[in-house]
């Protein structure tokens, strides 16, 4: 849901439209949305009916008027902190080849923000990404934003004016080369690109509510869709799933064998919730984000209603199938209270370390195996039996999809590049690449696969792991 540049997809366009091809290559970089680390503010509880009495919003004031708060919430769907931070000043970058392009100040500041802007200004910047006086670049998701409705830009707009000023420009602003700096040239993107996604037939209110949070205001085929010739949206491709920086979005089609077939709609509830699933999905990078800013502030309602959704979408087929899970090879906590004390797991893992060297010295070879590569870099944090510490919010890894996969690439990112958590209160996990070999990463990589995803066997190379790390560097 949300996305960054990554460099590997951007492709000669000249093919299609030779006078445009280096906009086209400019509007894929920019078509990701930013990812910021957020810092929630004091919570209010959201005074309107149709959120769960549970569910509370940052930045919701009773003072407010009833318009501008369901704007809040509106706000959380389309997920704007995570590009413009939390008090809306603007200045996180998306990395592109061709240069930053950084986010704007959209507080009602006067001066440099959005403060002169009349709703219908607004709502031209959303829906056709057209500010006064300028073109926006698709850093904005407004390929997906032009389905937005009538009524929930008016909330926006509303809630906007509560926003807290901020009355100074973000700290750094785009500059790119010409003729890249030409802002028009996303005039002729726009007439291939937008809108993203059309709407369907036959669905049920529920369904076609999801299909809005999903295809408009959550913009989920913006990270999840490949992209096509002109790199916007593959709409044959749908929600199949593409590579997202140092990530991969998944398939999240209901194929059984590559997708979420074999999900139930509460176990899409839970995992956009939550951001986990018990032996099968953990929320990392760009989805964690999505869920940590957006995602859990959802009514259970809407929730429910993307759920619904994803399980009707046309189901697709990819080559990066998912091996089923073989329960009896799962390892078995080594004891009922490991996972919740801390003195117990460090002294279990100092024990291991211990006899893992003992015995490999005792047989004269080297203690460097893939188990102790394991103890000694990952079983810290994931344990030594893999289900880690939930109460510390460290993550279990027993069975979960993204080491079940056939291509392995994704697990291999995650020990190269490290991983940031759902939560700001989870620990981000540490890259490896600069620490460890190639050979020893390929070696983590297997015996977590085997180990603890239950595979039969599993043959990265040190090979591979170079390939990805260049690939994603």
């Amino acid at each position: 849901m949300i996305h960054r540049y990554y460099k590997d997809i951007v492709k000669p366009l000249s093919a299609v439209m030779p006078a445009l091809s280096l906009s086209f290559s400019l509007a894929l970089a920019l078509g990701f949305s930013l990812v910021s680390n957020v810092v929630m503010a004091g919570t209010v509880s959201l005074p309107m009916k149709t959120l769960h009495s549970r569910i509370t919003l940052p930045n919701v004031s009773p003072a407010n008027s009833a318009l501008a708060n369901r704007g809040a919430y509106v706000a959380r769907t389309a997920d704007c902190m995570a590009c413009h931070r939390d008090d809306y000043s603007g200045g996180v970058p998306i990395e592109t080849p061709i240069g930053n392009i950084y986010s704007t100040n959209i507080t009602p500041s006067t001066r440099y923000g959005i403060g002169n802007y009349t709703e219908s200004d607004f709502k031209k910047a959303l829906r056709k990404g057209r500010a006064p006086g300028h073109q926006i670049y698709p850093a904005m998701p407004y390929p997906s934003y032009h389905g937005l409705t009538d009524d929930d830009v008016s909330a926006l707009f509303a809630y906007f004016q509560t926003v807290p000023i901020v009355d100074k420009p973000p700290e750094k602003n785009t500059h790119l080369p010409f003729p890249l700096n030409i802002r028009g040239l996303m005039l002729a993107w726009n007439v291939i690109n937008v809108p993203s996604t059309e709407n369907r037939s036959g669905l049920t209110t529920t369904q076609q509510r999801g299909e809005y949070l999903v295809n408009n205001l959550e913009h989920c085929g913006t990270c999840h869709t490949p992209r096509n010739l002109t790199q916007g949206l593959d709409k044959d491709r749908y929600l199949s799933g593409a590579p997202l920086g140092k990530w991969f979005a998944p398939n999240i089609t209901p194929d059984n064998d590559t997708g979420i077939g074999l999900w139930s709609e509460m176990d899409i509830v839970t995992y956009l919730r939550t951001g986990t699933l018990d032996k099968r999905a953990y929320a990392g990078g760009p989805m964690a984000e999505a869920v940590a800013h957006s995602t859990r502030y959802l009514t259970d309602e809407d929730l429910i209603a993307m759920a619904s959704y994803l399980k009707v979408v046309p189901a697709i087929k990819t080559d990066d199938y998912l091996i089923p899970v073989n329960v009896s090879r799962l390892p078995q906590p080594v004891s009922n209270s490991i996972t919740y004390n801390l003195l117990e797991q460090k002294d279990y893992l100092a024990q291991a370390k211990t006899n893992t060297v003992n015995s490999a010295n005792n047989n004269g070879l080297n203690s460097n195996s893939p188990k102790d590569l394991y103890l000694a870099h990952c079983a810290s944090c994931h344990g030594v039996d893999g289900y880690a510490q939930p109460d510390a919010r460290y993550t279990s890894i027993v069975g979960l999809s993204s080491i079940r996969r056939v291509k392995p690439d994704v697990l291999v990112g995650v020990i190269a590049f490290g991983a940031k958590g759902a939560f700001n209160t989870a620990p981000k996990m540490p890259g490896f690449s600069k620490d460890l070999s190639p050979a020893q990463i390929a070696s983590i990589t297997n015996y977590v696969r085997v180990t603890f995803g239950g595979l039969p066997n599993s043959d990265v190379s040190a090979a591979n792991v170079t390939r990805v790390i260049k690939e994603k560097s």
